[in-house]
Order: C-alpha cells, then sequence, then structure tokens
C-alpha cells in the first residue's frame, strides 16, 4: 500500500491513546503548535508531527517493547534526530493515566 494511503487509513482508524492525545494537541494547536496526525514522512508514518517546532510525538504500545521493535524504533528516531526533530515517545499507560505530565512535556519542548 503506498504510504500516503496507508497514513489516510490510520487517521481512520487511530488508537483510542492517540485519539485521546489528538484531543489535547488541537488545543496546543490554538495556542501556536500546528501539529499533523499520521503524517507520511520519509519512508515512514509519524504518530504526530509539529514542522515549525520540529517535534515528532510517538505513542507506543506494548509491542514496541520488542527487541526488534526498540531497535527499529532507535533507528527511526536516529534518523529523525539527524534531520534535525526532537523526537517525544509516551507509553499509552502514560496517555491514560498521566495526561497532564504528557502536556507538560510537549508544552516544554514547544519552548
Amino acid at each position: 500500500m503506498e504510504l500516503r494511503a496507508k497514513a489516510r487509513q490510520l487517521r481512520k482508524s487511530m488508537t483510542h491513546e492517540e485519539v485521546k492525545l489528538w484531543l489535547q494537541l488541537k488545543f496546543l494547536n490554538k495556542r501556536g503548535a500546528h501539529f499533523r496526525r499520521q503524517v507520511p514522512l520519509d519512508g515512514y508514518i509519524l504518530d504526530f508531527a509539529d514542522f515549525k517546532f520540529r517535534i515528532i510525538i510517538e505513542v507506543d504500545g506494548s509491542q514496541h517493547s520488542e527487541p526488534e521493535a526498540e531497535q527499529r524504533d532507535r533507528y527511526r528516531d536516529r534518523h529523525f534526530e539527524a534531520a534535525g526533530f526532537r523526537i517525544l515517545r509516551f507509553w499509552n499507560f502514560q496517555i491514560n493515566r498521566e495526561m497532564d505530565g504528557v502536556i507538560g512535556a510537549i508544552e516544554n519542548a514547544l519552548k
């Protein structure tokens, strides 16, 4: 499947945690940020990205704790860090139980 079409499909089937975070990011967008969701870039699909502030946010479920997934995530993070992005990764449980801390970390990254 072509990457843009896959990103479109993922926007329609976001996880519960991605939806919760997206609703919060929309408030930050009203204050000067411009987060987009399920963004295709450089052969990857980013959960959320703000190109003005060069921030990528990833929401990780338990599958990201598998050794192969951790390695892929590190490789991907290095790729985007080399391109000048700051990567913020949050676990699903953080979105569900620590949303204030998650939003605080994002707001700090926007400064």
